[in-house]
């Protein structure tokens, strides 16, 4: 994925919640937007 994509991940498990946006701070990603069970995240580095 190149940088400064953005990938859509869709997730039914509750805690993606919070999952998600803890391992892009992680992996110094971006966190983008969360939309029910859709979650954006863009390729930083």
């Amino acid at each position: 994925m190149a940088i400064g994509a953005t990938i859509r991940v869709l997730a039914d498990d509750p805690a993606a919640a919070n999952d998600i946006p803890a391992w892009c701070r992680m992996k110094g990603q971006e966190f983008v937007a969360a939309d029910g069970h859709a979650f954006d995240v863009r390729r930083v580095s």
